[in-house]
């Protein structure tokens, strides 16, 4: 636990009992008050996707734990097709780690798995963090609108093809994302292998099917009694922002906070400052 940077960090791998090696990152500040965050990333990351400046602030505060799930990038096994085989994963790698309590923050495809996790185990989850995010059957979400789904499936994506999904087209968004995808190459050691194909496609099918239009699957989100927190751009293409108001209606106890002129990447254009917003929830 001598590192406490995304950047210098050691890659660990566990093996849990689901047979499955996974490839994770452990650092920061862990103290008795603060129970570690766990961070599920987004749709065909690896752990190098992780912005360094927002973890890093994270960490700053408490013990941060980044994960490959299943068959993605540096982790073994096979990348399942739904997000509910993704959240069993998700619990094996937990499990492994013998992590009996602990806060989740969930980015995009993580957090629809972060919400089945807190619903499958009410106990185990203390705080909740669903970012760029949105409920099962939520709205416009079954389909990539065309622009996205271009980008989304390509074979090998480009950093123009980030800053359109992830940043909007003002000059303040795209200048912030420039400097997101420059931090992305800070780390030189270790870096994480790309997802492959396989992966990309089976997470396209887990998130085409959670978005299959359904309005009662929002009746689910009353079961997720603890502290969270929605979080999102105000101006998101990949999960429309909209998504982020069901959750903060539907979750009995749910704080919401848009941040301006930004999207799905929002807490990469804004690092710190989600940063320090989610330290004082997960601290108060």
């Amino acid at each position: 636990m001598s590192a406490h940077s995304q950047i210098t960090t050691p890659n660990l791998h566990v093996e849990a009992a689901n047979g499955v090696t996974y490839r994770y990152r452990r650092f920061g500040t862990p103290n008795k008050s603060n129970l570690p965050l766990v961070l599920l990333v987004h749709y065909r990351a690896n752990l190098d996707n992780w912005d360094p400046h927002f973890v890093d602030a994270l960490a700053a505060e408490r013990e941060v734990v980044l994960v490959d799930n299943a068959g993605v990038s540096g982790s073994t096994g096979s990348t399942p097709n739904s997000v509910q085989e993704m959240a069993r994963d998700v619990l094996a790698f937990v499990d492994a780690l013998r992590l009996r309590r602990y806060d989740l923050l969930g980015f995009s495809l993580g957090g629809f798995i972060a919400q089945e996790i807190a619903l499958y185990r009410p106990w185990q989850v203390r705080r909740l963090v669903l970012a760029g995010t949105g409920p099962q059957g939520g709205v416009d979400m079954h389909l990539f609108i065309p622009k996205v789904l271009d980008i989304a499936l390509a074979d090998d994506p480009t950093p123009e093809a980030l800053l359109t999904l992830f940043f909007e087209q003002s000059a303040t968004s795209r200048a912030a994302g420039v400097e997101f995808i420059e931090r992305l190459g800070l780390r030189t050691a270790e870096r994480d292998e790309y997802a492959d194909l396989t992966t990309r496609d089976a997470q396209l099918t887990a998130i085409s099917t959670w978005g299959i239009p359904d309005e009662t699957r929002l009746k689910r989100l009353a079961g997720i009694r603890i502290p969270t927190l929605v979080a999102n751009g105000d101006n998101d293409i990949m999960v429309p922002t909209r998504n982020s108001y069901l959750l903060a209606e539907h979750i009995p106890n749910a704080a919401l906070s848009i941040y301006p002129d930004s999207g799905h990447g929002f807490l990469f254009q804004y690092p710190v400052e989600f940063a320090t917003e989610v330290n004082t929830f997960l601290g108060s």
